[in-house]
């Protein structure tokens, strides 16, 4: 074990667990890994629910016991087994909130993912889940898709704070500060208190380099030498899209007028945080995407064995995203020479998110139907 993890706190990284599970809450894993390994934070999607629920874990068994003697509907029971995670997560993360103002300590949930691209339901969604949940420390999830951004910002505009997911693009990144920004605007004009509104900004990472090295190995020859660079290069000029917005630790970049206005009057920054962090390429360090994203202001959330593999041999030093700003660009320039085109890329990458949380949210549905099913014929 290394001291990488408190390192990475000390640089300005908020280290968060990218999963959640009853029996994670249960057996006190949670709280072990607030004690010791320097969580501050969890972030869930579909996925991770439908991996929990679906496991065969019977902790849940109790509860789905209950909502099928209620004869609820599986949405609902869905609704309601998830937000009890979520709400429990929370509780344990509490302190953690309390000590850093509110900036740490939150626990997301998302939006039904089925909504992605409906506006009006998404809002009315993430109302619901921040009433159901009912812990100033949530965040709720709302995808970066184009009937998300107004969404984003409708709700930022009702003082719910909001992790905003399933961002690739450097343009689709600038347009969801956007919308934050518009959000606390009209948060403002309502007299509502800036302060106690949060919000994070999940940059997607090592699916960056999963689709743009494959269309790398098939233009061939040189191309291939600019492998395992994409998914760093782009995350890096999205933290200085980031700056170019917010302004630097260091003040030599001030933001810009419409956040200065709107840090005057209370309100945080909105933080990006390094997304899909757990290397899938073999060939590459499974610290990668953590060690090499290294900047003050931001959150890097990770499965468990990406959190293991940082802990037990992570090399950490400051500063790996600023000084490379200008390496990041000529290697998507370099990219982009090769043929691949970058807009393609990042809008197949929301599509295929966008249909894989769908598909885990369609699998959880089933398994709950089946489960409120088997209890509900019990004698």
């Amino acid at each position: 074990m290394t001291d990488a993890l408190k390192r990475l706190s000390d640089e300005g990284v908020a280290i968060w667990l990218d999963d959640l599970s009853r029996k994670r809450l249960n057996s006190g894993n949670l709280a072990e890994l607030v004690q010791h390994k320097h969580v501050v934070g969890v972030t869930t999607n579909p996925t991770i629910f439908q991996k929990a629920i679906g496991g065969g874990d019977s902790s849940y068994d109790g509860q789905l016991r209950d909502l099928a003697v209620r004869k609820v509907t599986t949405d609902e029971a869905v609704r309601m087994i998830t937000t009890s995670d979520v709400r429990d997560a929370a509780d344990v993360l509490r302190p953690v909130y309390d000590a850093s103002n509110g900036r740490d300590g939150r626990v997301s949930i998302e939006v039904d993912p089925r909504l992605a691209h409906e506006t009006a339901a998404t809002v009315a969604e993430a109302k619901q889940l921040w009433w159901l949940v009912d812990r100033p420390n949530v965040f709720i999830k709302i995808p970066a898709t184009k009937a998300g951004l107004p969404a984003i910002a409708e709700v930022i505009g009702k003082g719910i704070s909001v992790n905003v997911t399933l961002i690739f693009s450097l343009d689709r990144y600038k347009a969801v500060m956007d919308a934050y920004l518009t959000g606390l605007e009209a948060a403002k004009a309502k007299g509502l208190d800036l302060s106690q509104i949060e919000s994070v900004a999940s940059f997607f990472v090592s699916r960056v380099d999963t689709e743009i090295d494959k269309r790398l190995d098939k233009v061939g020859g040189e191309a291939k030498d600019l492998r395992s660079k994409a998914a760093l290069a782009n995350a890096r000029l999205a933290y200085q899209a980031y700056e170019e917005v917010f302004g630097s630790v260091d003040g030599k970049t001030a933001g810009g007028e419409r956040w200065r206005a709107l840090e005057a009057a209370g309100a945080k920054p909105q933080r990006p945080l390094w997304a899909s962090t757990g290397v899938k390429d073999p060939a590459l360090p499974d610290t990668l995407y953590v060690t090499e994203l290294v900047a003050p202001g931001t959150v890097n959330t990770m499965p468990e064995a990406t959190l293991d593999a940082t802990d037990d041999h992570g090399v950490v030093t400051g500063g790996t995203i600023v000084p490379n700003y200008a390496d990041a660009k000529a290697v998507m320039d370099a990219i982009a020479a090769a043929g691949v085109d970058y807009d393609d890329v990042v809008q197949v990458l929301e599509d295929e998110g966008v249909e894989k949380f769908e598909q885990s949210w369609n699998e959880l549905l089933d398994t709950v139907t089946a489960s409120l099913a088997s209890f509900a014929d019990e004698k």
